[in-house]
Order: structure tokens, then sequence, then C-alpha cells
């Protein structure tokens, strides 16, 4: 399966700049794995039923842990947001498609909202609003600076 920009691209037509989700949507999955192990020490040590208790939990927090990273890892390989030489592209989903695309001469503004830990491990959600297109809101998106940078020096 090819990028979606590279399909729908026009004559002339060069992507600038590509991003994606930031890495950052992994944590929930990794945490789950770390309380296994944390689990799966424990139980070495606990007396009686505990340990066969903190082995469950582990199991089931290892097996949550699989879940959200698969679904983060998902997300991210079906989600593309690119700025080309004409227009922005934010692509999502991979059965059931949502796409976006806005000419750059129709991009009245592009705003990032970033938290403090946002701006430390650079992620951002950024707001493009139209000239008579409306708005769009991409959310965690990796480096939303650089993103936007590559929109407005058109």
């Amino acid at each position: 399966m090819g990028r979606y920009v590279d399909e729908i691209l026009q004559p002339g037509e060069k992507v600038r700049y590509s991003t994606t989700i930031h890495g950052i949507v992994y944590l929930p999955g990794l945490s789950c794995w770390l309380g296994s192990v944390i689990c799966l020490i424990a139980a070495q040590g606990a007396p009686g039923g505990w340990g066969l208790a903190l082995l469950v939990a582990s199991a089931a927090l290892a097996l949550v842990g699989g879940i959200l990273v698969f679904q983060a890892w998902f997300r991210r390989w079906t989600t593309e947001t690119d700025v080309t030489s004409m227009r922005v592209i934010h692509k999502q989903g991979f059965i059931r498609r949502r796409t976006f695309e806005m000419n750059l001469d129709r991009v009245e503004s592009v705003d990032v909202d970033q938290s403090i830990l946002g701006r430390i491990f650079g992620w951002g959600d950024i707001t493009i609003r139209g000239v008579g297109e409306g708005v769009e809101r991409l959310r965690m998106i990796r480096s939303p600076l650089q993103f936007r940078n590559h929109i407005t020096a058109h």
C-alpha cells in the first residue's frame, strides 16, 4: 500500500513536508507493559494467593498493553499529514477513510496549540482556518511548528 499523497499529486505538485501523529500515542500501551513487568516481579516474592493474583494482573496488563500499542501503531500507520507546493492534505483511516484538503492560497490562518509536555516532546494540535472553507483541527501532530511554517511560507 503506497502513501495516499503519492496517489493524488497533481502534475507539477511536489511534497514539501510530511508528518504524522506523534509517537507519544504509544505511552498508554507502554505504561501497561511496564505495570505488567512490575506485577510479574512482585509476584515472585508474594505470599500465598497474592502471587497468583499478581500473575493474573500481569497477564491482563500485558494483553491490554498489546492492544493499546497495536491501536496506536495502526492509527499512526493510517494517518498522513502533508504540505505540498499547492495544498495541505490530511488523511486518516484505512477502510473508513477521512480526508481533508485545502489549497494553500485558501489558508487564512494556522494556529498551534501545545501543552507544556507537548512543547518539551514536540507534539501539538493544529487548527487550520480556510477562507470560506471552514476550520479543520489536526490532533497530536509531530513537530507542529515546522508543519505550520511549511504552510505559511508558501
